[in-house]
């Protein structure tokens, strides 16, 4: 990477890393995507990012027809290549996109700034906040433009074909499953590095044989982020097949299981390791043993296994083996019997794999006593037959009872990672006495600032906490919002907070007192989202705040109506953080006060970036204040020269206002202006000074 963060087209240290047109693309995409999300609609600067991803992506599109960019969680994969995961431009745009639940985005020949700027606009509300992540929402938002198209991970409008191709539901076309759309997303993924090139090729034309994915998947080389997005379909896929039924289901079945069976054994391995992710390891495996068919589900077990040291006796192999074979072939009560105990003996097997000693603790604890040279009935009668935690806490909810044991099954449980199954299971627990002992145990302070600090942060566990919790809880949260370093734990600290309502109010002023910029930026964002500020909050006091970070805070409560909105624009105004700046142009276009008309003309005439100047001249034209007029006259105006009047050299300023002075066409200086300037030769100075495009007469 360079140091301005493009990436450079070669292999570095053995990693194959993009072209550098593709980066530049990415780059842009990124950029425009942020701008977006930080300016308001109609904003000056949003049109130009769009034109520039436009441009990157043009010559592609005209050597290739199509553009596809897959999407993991912390890269983005095109032609197979993925991203550097360390580059944070890239990793933003990503992350995005991996909240919005999408798989890919296409781009085809043709695609326009318009298209762009409609898709960026979608993409930049996030979808923590909003609730509503795109990949969710109904199919047409994601083909609502000719030449975009957003995949999310599940596909409408497709179907998956029956493996008989003369029965009568695939003659009919079959219903459309979840199931079908998540079998067209993996083969899409699979095969991402060999787009269709025709431009109306629909997914129709993917290939979906089982066979063809796993070659497609075989030639891949160990992208970690291509095998994330593989391994993340095929985790969705199973998770699907647990609650399906039907010959729809049965077929997904025979396919997925055609499909492990095709991957060599390299590859199988390739996908469990994901990166070293042992906990996401188990969960995939979880999730096939109860969701695929059992002769996959064994075959994932022996590859799994053979390459982490979790050891399977050949008994044992032998006898899930022959039940397999009895689930395949049997009929009835033999067959249904049968897949029943191999998936209840693949889901022990897996939840035992914590160690590379196939033993589990107990045994192998009981081995080492049997090999020395103690007695051989040392072990007390107590821990001979110790319950198990899980069990333990199921029994206490249903006799309605709690007490020390529990306490310690609760220990255990969340100690070994299942603090999510406690809180779920109590949730739908009906003994309320019990329930609520429970509750106040788990929900501790200490419990809760675990849950505040993990990374990345259980929302899930944390919301059903803070139902039981409720304001008690916003020191905490206001204590790890201060220290964390994560972008995602504050979006997702900071939103749950504000919801506790005016309580937080209080508490968060009292943090403005902190001397740390950061934690006087993330209690005035606190403050600016509650609906009603707390008494005796002034966010003008921090308006001149030496930190540029703070002072937008503050400005963004400030602008809004209010009794210091006037003196807030003017602070905008002459601030030199440039988005400071941009904040103060955004709310005088909605209402300009007369007091930062001077301001105004100040920023038109300095040496600042273009877009800076157009910006002070759209709102001098939209103000309607006679200083602003003589302003506009003075930029626009023909000046005197030897050979007669000449208008001013063209640029972005002077067109801006031209078009500024037609707000003022009633006025015979600006009339005058205008007459003249529509005398010129230059095309785009008649254009700004009529209003009338290339294409009007």
């Amino acid at each position: 990477m360079t140091e301005n963060g493009d990436i450079q087209p070669e292999e570095q240290g053995g990693r194959t890393t993009l072209s550098s047109d593709l980066a530049d693309v990415l780059i842009e995409l990124s950029i425009a995507l942020h701008k977006h999300a930080m300016y308001p609609e109609g904003h000056p600067s949003l049109g130009p990012a769009c034109e520039r991803v436009a441009q990157r992506l043009d010559p592609l599109l005209a050597e290739r027809g199509t553009l596809s960019l897959g999407v993991a969680r912390d890269q983005l994969v095109i032609d197979g290549v993925a991203t550097d995961p360390k580059n944070p431009v890239l990793l933003d745009l990503a992350g995005r996109l991996h909240r919005h639940q999408l798989g890919a985005v296409s781009f085809r020949r043709g695609a326009d700034a318009f298209e762009i700027g409609d898709l960026l606009t979608l993409l930049a509300t996030e979808a923590d906040r909003s609730g509503k992540p795109i990949g969710l929402g109904p199919p047409s938002q994601l083909t609502a433009w000719p030449n975009v198209t957003l995949h999310s991970l599940t596909y409408e409008a497709l179907q998956l074909l029956d493996e008989d191709p003369d029965s009568k539901d695939a003659a009919d076309g079959a219903a459309r499953t979840r199931a079908a759309q998540l079998w067209i997303g993996l083969a899409r993924a699979a095969i991402a590095a060999e787009e269709v090139s025709d431009d109306k090729a629909s997914d129709d034309d993917i290939e979906t044989d089982p066979s063809m994915v796993a070659k497609a998947i075989d030639e891949h080389h160990g992208e970690s982020a291509y095998d994330q997005v593989i391994v993340g379909y095929l985790l969705k896929i199973a998770e699907e097949l647990r609650t399906s039924e039907g010959s729809e289901a049965a077929a997904l079945k025979k396919r997925l299981s055609k499909l492990v069976g095709s991957l060599s054994g390299g590859t199988v391995e390739r996908l469990l390791e994901m990166g070293g992710d042992r906990a996401q390891r188990k969960r995939f495996l979880l999730s096939a043993a109860e969701g695929m068919a059992v002769d996959a589900v064994l075959e994932l077990v022996k590859v799994a296994s053979e390459s982490h040291e979790q050891n399977v006796s050949h008994s044992l192999l032998r006898m899930l083996q022959k039940l397999t074979h009895h689930a395949e072939t049997g009929t009835g009560k033999r067959k249904t019997i049968a897949e029943g105990a191999v998936r209840d003996q693949v889901c022990q097997l897996i939840r035992g794999w914590s160690l590379k000693d196939p033993n589990p603790g107990a045994y192998g604890a009981a081995l080492e006593a049997l090999a020395s040279s103690g007695p051989m009935y040392s072990v007390s009668p107590d821990q001979q037959h110790k319950p198990e935690p899980m069990r333990m806490f199921q029994m206490a909810l249903e006799v309605d009872a709690f007490g020390e044991p529990v306490e310690r099954a609760i220990e255990e449980l969340v100690d070994g990672g299942s603090l999510r199954w406690v809180v779920n299971t109590l949730a739908e627990a009906e003994t309320p006495e019990c329930g609520r002992a429970i509750w106040d145990y788990v929900c501790s302070p200490e419990r809760l600032d675990e849950v505040l600090r993990a990374e990345p942060i259980d929302a899930e566990v944390l919301d059903m906490m803070l139902e039981r919790v409720g304001d008690d809880a916003i020191d905490q949260m206001l204590d790890v919002l201060s220290e964390s370093e994560s972008q995602q734990t504050r979006r997702v600290l900071l939103d749950r907070i504000v919801k506790l309502g005016p309580a937080v109010g209080p508490l968060a002023m009292k943090r403005l007192d902190d001397p740390r910029w950061f934690v006087q930026r993330n209690a005035l964002a606190i403050l600016g989202e509650l609906p009603e500020p707390p008494p005796g909050f002034d966010a003008a006091k921090y308006i001149r705040n030496s930190d540029a970070r703070v002072r937008r805070e503050s400005m963004k409560i400030s602008l809004r109506v209010g009794e210091g909105r006037e003196k807030a624009v003017c602070a905008a105004l002459a601030d030199k953080d440039p988005r400071t700046v941009r904040m103060g142009l955004s709310a005088a276009l909605d209402s300009c006060p007369v007091a930062a008309v001077p301001l105004l003309v100040k920023l038109a005439n300095a040496r600042l970036p273009d877009e800076v100047r157009v910006g002070a001249v759209n709102v001098l034209g939209e103000c309607g204040h006679p200083s602003a007029l003589n302003a506009l006259i003075q930029m626009a105006a023909p000046k005197k020269t030897l050979l007669g009047l000449k208008l001013p050299q063209k640029n972005r300023v002077l067109l801006a206002a031209l078009s500024a002075l037609r707000h003022y066409e009633s006025d015979q200086r600006a009339k005058k202006v205008l007459a003249a300037a529509m005398k010129a030769r230059d095309q785009e100075v008649v254009q700004a000074a009529s209003g009338v495009d290339g294409g009007g007469t």
